[in-house]
């Protein structure tokens, strides 16, 4: 027992490690500058005519333009809000609403071939989306208000598969929401093959007077770690994600030729701002952080990939060479782009569950799961269990995500811990 006594004395001096970048990222010391320079010189009202307002609505248009940038849209298709949930939400709720708009409209034109009074909107999402889609998307389901189809991902490769998207869609189909990038498994879903399918089917249902479907991304993964370009991927919305590029929590929507290609109607109404999209006295210093942090996006997202690439790579070679045949890495499906970023493991052992291994270690901070489901330790991530990972190597996961400043001496000392927490665990029994 005596050398319990040192190791708890020493274990306050260790050096923390923080590998939990897909749940939130620090703010870059830049973005912080703009933060603080918009709290100090831009505090007037945007609306207003005198200069702090003035100052105000410049920082608020230079921000919209390098949001575009860093997407390829245009700045006029930019709405901030205050975060992907509710950026998510938005385009949800906005879509039950678009639905019923077309329904009204078909009534009042002709009685043929539309769908029958009554019907609810029907949305098609995936297994494996983040809370704020799945969470709405279920409560919409529950109050009978809209109709929902849950598409499995592949037990081979962590994917949706194109065609399952297409064989849901029903006449009232309204929207497709499929993530660009999950924030367990790292796996890059067939955003743009879902989208170039879904235009030709719209084709055709126009010409039946069928509504048509539109398309969304939650972008919130994979903005900062790989190129996101809105015309590439063919989306009608895509939401952005301050805190995961290294922003301030606020984020934005795309909408694709906002009102006029693609219909959005507000959730909240007040000011008129942002097009009365989403009104509200805008929250400038954010909004400047956001736009800084989208700036050093657009100029180093290849350099960052790249560095979080070989980072991630040595950390999985790594643990390979640590801990042989009893690691097995859930986040390498053959034939299925990743995140160059995520690691999800699990260390064989009927006392190696995910959270306990977390609690032994003295360096590495990660997470089990998700962040957001922090409080459900003891149950496997269900984003695995559909991915196919069996419910024992599922309930030993950890997910490490490493950020633009790891570095390989980090890895060192997290592999180190990692290996002294399983000892410990395992010397308990």
């Amino acid at each position: 027992g005596g050398q319990d006594t040192v190791g708890a004395v020493s274990s306050l001096s260790f050096r923390k490690v923080y590998m939990d970048y897909n749940a939130t990222t620090p703010l870059e010391p830049a973005v912080i500058q703009a933060v603080t320079e918009a709290m100090q010189e831009a505090w007037g009202n945007p609306s207003s005519s005198y200069v702090a307002g003035q100052k105000a609505k410049d920082i608020i248009n230079t921000a919209r333009e390098s949001l575009a940038k860093m997407i390829g849209g245009r700045p006029q298709d930019v709405v901030f809000t205050s975060g992907g949930t509710e950026s998510n939400n938005l385009v949800i709720h906005s879509m039950v609403r678009c639905f019923h708009e077309h329904q009204t409209q078909r009534r009042d034109e002709v009685e043929q071939c539309s769908p029958e009074e009554g019907a609810r909107p029907h949305f098609i999402t995936c297994t494996v989306e983040h809370d704020s889609i799945r969470l709405p998307l279920e409560h919409l389901l529950e109050k009978q208000v809209a109709e929902v189809t849950f598409v499995p991902v592949s037990k081979v490769n962590g994917q949706v598969e194109v065609e399952d998207i297409l064989a849901a869609v029903r006449p009232t189909t309204c929207l497709v929401t499929i993530m660009l990038a999950n924030n367990e498994t790292g796996v890059v879903m067939p955003v743009p093959e879902i989208s170039q399918r879904i235009k030709a089917l719209n084709q055709r249902r126009a010409a039946s007077g069928l509504p048509r479907v539109f398309m969304h991304t939650d972008a919130a993964q994979a903005l900062g770690k790989r190129r996101v370009d809105v015309e590439d991927l063919g989306v009608d919305f895509l939401t952005i994600v301050g805190h995961k590029f290294y922003g301030p929590r606020i984020g934005a929507l795309y909408v694709r030729g906002v009102g006029k290609l693609t219909p959005l109607y507000p959730m909240l109404f007040g000011g008129g701002q942002e097009r009365n999209f989403r009104p509200g006295t805008e929250n400038t210093p954010m909004i400047a952080g956001l736009g800084k942090a989208a700036e050093l996006v657009t100029e180093n997202c290849d350099a960052y990939e790249a560095h979080m690439r070989d980072i991630r790579d040595y950390l999985e070679e790594r643990l390979e060479a640590e801990f042989g045949k009893r690691i097995h890495l859930n986040s390498r499906f053959p034939g299925a782009e990743r995140l160059p970023n995520t690691c999800n493991l699990s260390i064989q052992g009927s006392q190696l569950r995910g959270y306990m291994v977390l609690a032994q270690c003295r360096t590495l901070l990660a997470s089990a799961g998700a962040s957001c489901h922090s409080h459900l330790a003891d149950r496997p991530s269900p984003v695995l269990l559909s991915c196919g990972i069996p419910v024992d190597v599922a309930r030993n996961a950890l997910r490490l995500s490493v950020g633009r400043s790891t570095t390989r001496s980090e890895v060192d000392l997290v592999v180190e811990d990692l290996k002294q927490a399983v000892a410990q665990l395992e010397s308990q029994i």
